[in-house]
Order: C-alpha cells, then sequence, then structure tokens
C-alpha cells in the first residue's frame, strides 16, 4: 500500500475476533493484530478509517437473543464500539458505525441469503423468519445501535 502511494485504508475490525463472546473480556490475540495493524499503518503514513461493525454478529449473541431482532443488540454493540474506541481511538480518528445496514438486513432477514438465513415465502425458502417485518425491526435495532455509539464517542472519545 505505502508503495502504491496510498495514503488512507479502511478495514473492519471483526468483533467476534476482538471479543469471542460478544462481551466480556477482549481477546489479547484479536487486540493485538488490530495493534499491530494499526501502528503498521501509520508508520507508513497510511491513516486507518476503520468499520467497527461489517455482518459479523458473533454466534453467541445470535443463539442468545437472536442477535439484531432484540434491542438488547444496542447495548451488547456499544460496549463493542466502546472497546474499540477505548483500544484504538488514541490512533484512529476515523470510524465507520455500521457497513452497509440494509444489505445486511435484507439479506439475512428478508431473502434469507447472508446470515442468519431468514425469510418468508414468497422472498425465499428459508425454515424460519417473516420477511414483513424482521428487516424493518433488526434495521430499527442497527439504526439505535449507531446513535448509541455516535453518542458515546462524541461525549467521551472525540
Amino acid at each position: 500500500m505505502y508503495e502504491m502511494g496510498l495514503d488512507v485504508y479502511r478495514f473492519s475490525i471483526a468483533w467476534p475476533r476482538l471479543i469471542p463472546d460478544g462481551r466480556g473480556e477482549i481477546n489479547p490475540k484479536g487486540l493485538e493484530y488490530y495493534n499491530n495493524l494499526i501502528d503498521e499503518l501509520i508508520r507508513h503514513g497510511i491513516q486507518p478509517h476503520v468499520t467497527i461493525y461489517h455482518f459479523d454478529l458473533p454466534q453467541s449473541l445470535q443463539d442468545e437473543y437472536n442477535g439484531l431482532l432484540s434491542p438488547r443488540f444496542i447495548d451488547d454493540y456499544t460496549a463493542y464500539a466502546e472497546a474499540c474506541f477505548k483500544s484504538f481511538g488514541d490512533r484512529v480518528k476515523h470510524w465507520v458505525t455500521v457497513n452497509e445496514p440494509n444489505i445486511e438486513t435484507i439479506g439475512g432477514l428478508d431473502s434469507g441469503v447472508l446470515p442468519p438465513q431468514r425469510c418468508s415465502h414468497p422472498f425465499g425458502n428459508c425454515t424460519r423468519g417473516d420477511s414483513t417485518t424482521e428487516p424493518y425491526i433488526a434495521a430499527h435495532h442497527l439504526l439505535l445501535a449507531h446513535a448509541s455509539a455516535v453518542s458515546l464517542y462524541r461525549a467521551k472519545y472525540q
């Protein structure tokens, strides 16, 4: 990237890599991985632009409360975002809270082509789900999680 003259690199932090169970302790190896990546980028004059959430909900949260379909997602996401801000915010100044929320909700809860593969006829051939309501519930929770993370960032880290 440096040799190509790039001065910005956008990447995502994988929630399951950093906090494997979705909440609780940070995985030291995950933390080390992202610290090394960020430090190398900066060492080469490349500004990191970090996406906090890119379709990678920890499986434990999906199993526990149906992931994006539960309002509990908002608090867990906000805690995860805070872990990112605390761990990397001294070097990362550009954050994207949620990558393409429309794609995740339509693909995962309308057509069922992405995890968690929920849908209903005639939108797809899934064993569970309701394409008439679930994509909207999930999108609502993603937007509330985004707003919560932005509010937190502005209050404590900006």
